[in-house]
Parts: C-alpha cells; sequence; structure tokens
C-alpha cells in the first residue's frame, strides 16, 4: 500500500510560518532599529567627546580665546551634520587661582535621534566635558 500526503498538510505548514514570521518579523525589526539607533548616538557621543577634546586643547594654549575655542568646537561638530543651534557649548576659562579649561557641550536627545523617539522620551540630554590643566603663567 502506498501512503500519500494530504495535500491540506502542506498548506497549513505554510500558514503556521506565515503566522510565526508576522509575529517575529516586529520584533527582529525593533531589535535592528534599536543597534541602528545606538550606534548613531555613539558616534555623536564620540565626536562631541572628540570635540570637546580638541577645543580644550586649543583653550590650554597661551593667547587663546573663547571665540577661537567655540570655532574650533563648531567645526569639529558641523562635520557630524550638527548645526550651532543643535547644541550648547559651555567654555570655563582658566583664572590665576584655578588654572583648569574646561569645555562642555551638550545636545538634546531629539535633535540627534534617528527614530524621532519610537524608543521612549527624547527629552534627555546627552553631554560631554574635557578639562585640563593650563600650564605656564599668561
Amino acid at each position: 500500500m502506498l501512503h500519500t500526503r494530504k495535500p491540506r498538510a502542506r498548506y497549513s505548514r505554510r500558514a503556521a510560518a506565515v503566522v510565526e514570521m508576522a509575529v517575529v518579523t516586529p520584533l527582529l525589526l525593533t531589535m535592528l532599529f534599536g543597534i541602528i539607533e545606538y550606534g548613531w548616538v555613539f558616534t555623536i557621543k564620540q565626536s562631541m567627546t572628540n570635540a570637546a577634546r580638541e577645543g580644550c586643547r586649543l583653550a590650554t594654549l597661551q593667547g587663546s580665546t573663547t571665540n577661537q575655542v567655540t570655532d574650533t568646537v563648531e567645526a569639529y561638530l558641523n562635520s557630524t551634520g550638527l548645526q550651532s543651534t543643535d547644541y550648547t557649548v559651555v567654555i570655563k576659562r582658566a583664572e590665576t587661582d584655578d588654572p583648569i579649561e574646561q569645555v562642555t557641550i551638550r545636545v538634546p536627545y531629539k535633535q540627534i535621534s534617528l527614530l524621532g523617539g519610537f524608543f521612549g522620551k527624547t527629552d534627555w540630554t546627552i553631554g560631554t566635558t574635557c578639562t585640563m590643566r593650563k600650564e605656564g603663567a599668561e
């Protein structure tokens, strides 16, 4: 006796695969977009750290001005696509009793988010600070 398959069984397996794919696809896409968003935010954070470091390094040089430091930070961050209206730069210059130069950069998350709040609140801020000692007398 020959055993033959019922055509109905093949269609029910296809339907199960479609249902499984419909359940799994949103989860996989959410994970994929989360990885992309995290990578983008990490890239911007790293660029901000490097810009603060370059600005602070310039600030420690003798005769540098606050405008020069701000221009250096802006030039560095403009290469990432951030405009000067997207972030704030705070520069604390060295004083005679405190020879510390400090550059702080802050950007609202909503200014750099690729997905516009898909993963939750966007009212937090990403920031970085670089501090260096100014050597020598003015």
